[in-house]
């Protein structure tokens, strides 16, 4: 493995840590992996950005030391702005992590642990703090895992959607199908005319997490405030009328089906708790422009990263319960992390709330209340991702 010889950077604006966690222990860094999908799809490809490093020209993550003041997410975001000039929603849970060891000028080669976050990136900056230094390209998941050199942050992108190296990118049919025909069509002609029968409730499945993405996707770039909010709330509006829709066509389906793939009675129910999620978006959209809510917390764009995180790992999910039992451990990997963020959603709900209460609490109840009222919707969209992902665990255990 070629070894990273980036120095690293110490701003006086962005105090950082570069220190042993324990003695013997290596050191801990913090890494971006800026990701974004090619088309509305849930099963559309994945592309990541890499970057260059300064020292070797190598094809690397952004990534740096810890920061003082700032959550590891958020110095993750940080060093994503300053070295590839992106921006986006930064899931505060991590990934996961990987080792190598940095050679630094003074000769000392020290191991480092890297923690990666996820970043659903929304701006392409066309300037950015280290432009000059470095390039910035987008590459497929699997080009982006065979470019990186060390095994584990490999293995971390594989992890991060397995079916693109299954496939190798290929596209489905039937939902390039369903992106050409929903341009052309409206929607209600979309749902009765377009999915074949025998695979229809997979197929609802499928669109409707299209929603609960786009949703998520809308959900975010609302909480980061500024020009277009109107915009964006009408856009959680009109997808939540779009879920509704397929929620009515599931259940209109089951009633009338000679022979359903799955028991009827998990079915509602899978959809049933998807479109409550996508409900509780609208309703947190809702919220803000009732309140005339403009400016957001960091922890309610923590939780905003979240949900866009829980829609991307659903998405995934979906499509393998068409083949349960092959698909089995990725599910309940799958699962497993949905349930997982729903936890670290919950510490930062308590962070928000108690933030809140100092900042409003004795002066000002009524900003106390909005920010509950938004932290409540915030929290309750998280907690239905992982009603979802406990209706697919019990399909799990029961075909599987």
């Amino acid at each position: 493995m070629t070894p990273d010889i980036d120095v690293p950077k110490f701003h006086a604006d962005k105090p950082q840590i570069f220190a042993f966690t324990a003695r013997g222990a290596a050191v801990r860094q913090i890494a971006a992996l800026p990701y974004r999908a090619t088309g509305p799809a849930p099963n559309a490809p994945i592309e990541v950005l890499l970057i260059t490093s300064r020292g070797t020209g190598r094809w690397v993550l952004p990534k740096g030391n810890r920061m003082k003041g700032l959550g590891p997410h958020a110095a993750a975001a940080r060093e994503a702005l300053e070295e590839a000039g992106v921006e986006g929603a930064t899931c505060p849970a991590a990934l996961g992590s990987y080792r190598y060891r940095k050679l630094l000028r003074t000769g000392a080669a020290l191991m480092v642990d890297v923690d990666v976050y996820p970043i659903a990136v929304t701006a392409e900056l066309a300037d950015w703090p280290e432009r000059g230094q470095r390039e910035r390209r987008w590459f497929t998941l699997p080009e982006a895992a065979s470019l990186v050199d060390e095994p584990d942050l490999r293995a971390l992108m594989r992890g991060f959607r397995v079916a693109e190296f299954a496939a190798l990118g290929t596209k489905s049919a039937l939902l390039a199908r369903l992106r050409a025909v929903k341009e052309e069509f409206r929607m209600f002609h979309w749902l009765q005319t377009l999915l074949p029968r025998n695979n229809r409730f997979f197929d609802l499945f499928e669109a409707h997490a299209q929603t609960l993405t786009a949703g998520a996707a809308a959900l975010t770039r609302l909480l980061q405030g500024g020009a277009g909010m109107e915009q964006h709330i009408r856009e959680i509006r009109e997808r939540e009328d779009e879920a509704d829709a397929i929620t009515r066509e599931v259940k209109r389906s089951v009633r009338s089906a000679f022979r359903a793939p799955l028991d009827r009675g998990s079915i509602t129910s899978l959809i049933s708790a998807m479109d409550d999620a996508i409900d509780e978006m609208l309703q947190t959209a809702r919220a803000t422009g009732l309140f005339e809510v403009s400016e957001f917390t960091p922890e309610m764009r923590d939780m905003a990263a979240i949900i866009v995180d829980s829609a991307r790992l659903l998405a995934e999910a979906l499509p393998l319960l068409r083949a349960i039992r092959a698909n089995a451990a990725r599910l309940e990997e799958l699962t497993g992390r949905l349930v997982r963020l729903e936890g670290q959603a919950d510490d930062i709900h308590a962070k928000g709330l108690k933030a809140a209460f100092k900042a409003f609490g004795a002066t000002n109840p009524m900003g106390f209340i909005v920010a509950r009222e938004l932290y409540t919707h915030l929290e309750r969209v998280v907690d239905r991702f992982e009603d979802v992902a406990n209706e697919i665990d019990g399909l799990v255990i029961d075909h599987a």
